[in-house]
């Protein structure tokens, strides 16, 4: 079968077809099966008997076959699906949109707000949904918030007024009438666990599209992790955040294996911000990465077929908080990994905020703010003075809104407005934009182990020769630079911090 194609291209029947009967989940989340006769709308991953095909109609979204009235499968469960992340990623107005509903752009804004921020009109904006995604802009934010709720009702015991808090329903009265709507049930008649002790963390299912390569990306995040902020054991992620008063952690750890599910722990977190904190740790975790597209992309490459080869579901581990990443990049300048880590974690230890007790063994701080960090003195940190210069220049920036880390601002337009910074060059700016944005095509081309592992057997390349040979991996840039630096092995005092 044929690698799945990128949407928004129009969906190929026949592709879908054979996906669909052989429930290949390579294809899962990249479009949905509904089933006239039953009126239900499926993941092509859904183990119930396979429907005739006269009966089958295929949809680009969730939202799409729910606007045509299919209710959501009880069994395949599509509020587990991963997203189509090569949509979401594109810096095409409809992609940018969407990505901005994803973080929550219509929780408290309209249409219009959203539409100006793409410089369109709300008209213009409503006909490319419906051209593209087969249902205006509202409709896509309120089947993200029911999927969303059903998966809370189903996985956990949380009453079901802080379900409909956690879906964005400020009325509980409109929130069992809009479930009932789309699911042709009653919130509570999904209830299947009973109620959790006082105390217990909440625990939910992540999905991803396999191959996922979890233990390679821990590696990554372990090597970097920062003592009392969080803390990465060969099983698992956990981090503190949140008011320091009453602080939240969270654990990310595999799923079942007859799943392709991460299972994510989280405890102190308003109803209000849960789906946001889903939605950042999918971001951080590369969860609805396509690995098939990317690979296929690699496939004729001589360095890079290899390495997507030998590692299928490698991910491009995202970081919690853009200023976190920022700082954590300009210490990270010409020095080694363990060497920023220290000089971070001294950051964290100096300016942090202790927490009033720790929630779990090893968490007890919380990362300093751009406004803790923007007139602070790191220079008994052993942070060169230019460093510490930069590092409070970016803070600044940030507080005065010059700079941010918006997940749907182009490539090119993040990386010019982050190099105007003094002290930022090139190098930073796409390294924030592949851990703090989790760009799919940022690459800091200077970085010598690229331009090392690019050339095999011979002298690295020039930054040219770098940018120019990487041309034909794009979108898909930064996932060679997982790649590379991993397929390379060199000595801390000339290996660049990552």
């Amino acid at each position: 079968m044929d690698t799945p194609s990128p949407l928004p291209q129009p969906l190929d029947t026949r592709t879908c077809e054979q996906a669909r009967l052989s429930r290949d989940a390579r294809f899962d989340g990249l479009f949905f099966t509904a089933v006239t006769s039953t009126r239900i709308y499926c993941r092509p991953v859904c183990p119930a008997p396979s429907p005739k095909t006269a009966n089958v109609r295929y949809y680009a979204s969730a939202a799409a076959a729910e606007a045509d009235g299919f209710r959501p499968c009880l069994r395949c469960r599509p509020e587990l699906a991963p997203g189509n992340d090569v949509w979401q990623r594109g810096e095409h107005a409809v992609a940018r949109a969407l990505t901005l509903i994803e973080h929550g752009e219509l929780e408290h804004g309209s249409v219009d707000t959203l539409a100006a921020r793409l410089d369109l009109g709300a008209r213009q904006l409503r006909r490319l949904f419906v051209e593209h995604v087969g249902v205006p802009p509202i409709r896509v934010h309120t089947t993200r918030r029911l999927l969303f709720a059903k998966q809370l009702l189903t996985e956990t015991a949380m009453p079901v007024t802080e379900v409909a808090m956690a879906a964005g329903f400020g009325s509980l009265r409109r929130f069992n009438a809009a479930f009932a709507q789309a699911n042709r049930i009653a919130p509570r008649e999904l209830r299947r666990l009973p109620r959790a002790p006082a105390g217990a963390p909440l625990v939910l299912k992540l999905g991803y599209r396999p191959p996922y390569d979890f233990a390679a990306l821990l590696a990554f995040l372990r090597g970097r992790a920062l003592p009392g902020v969080e803390a990465v054991d060969e099983a698992g992620y956990s981090r503190v955040f949140g008011d320091p008063a009453a602080p939240s952690w969270l654990r990310v750890s595999a799923g079942a294996r007859d799943e392709h599910a991460l299972r994510l722990e989280v405890h102190g977190v308003p109803p209000g911000e849960l789906l946001a904190v889903v939605t950042r740790l999918r971001r951080m975790f590369d969860l609805d990465a396509a690995p098939q597209a990317i690979a296929a992309a690699f496939r004729r490459d001589v360095v890079l077929g290899p390495l997507a080869k030998r590692h299928p579901g490698q991910r491009l581990p995202g970081g919690w908080d853009g200023f976190e990443i920022a700082v954590r990049a300009i210490l990270g300048q010409q020095v080694s990994v363990a060497a920023a880590r220290t000089l971070a974690a001294r950051v964290v230890e100096r300016f942090g905020t202790p927490l009033a007790a720790s929630p779990q063994p090893g968490l007890a701080r919380l990362f300093p703010s751009a406004a803790q960090l923007a007139d602070a003195d790191l220079g008994a940190l052993g942070i060169t003075t230019a460093r510490a210069a930069t590092i409070r220049g970016v803070a600044q920036a940030l507080l005065d809104g010059r700079i941010d880390f918006s997940p749907d601002q182009p490539l090119d337009a993040f990386v010019e407005r982050w190099v105007a910074l003094p002290g930022i060059g090139a190098w930073t700016a796409h390294y924030m934009a592949m851990r703090g944005l989790s760009h799919p095509d940022a690459f800091p081309a200077a970085d010598l182990i690229l331009r090392r592992a690019a050339a095999p057997g011979g002298d690295a390349l020039s930054t040219r020769a770098m940018e120019q040979r990487a041309e034909a991996w794009r979108p898909w840039r930064a996932y060679a630079v997982m790649h590379l630096w991993r397929s390379v092995v060199v000595a801390p005092k000339t290996k660049p911090s990552r």
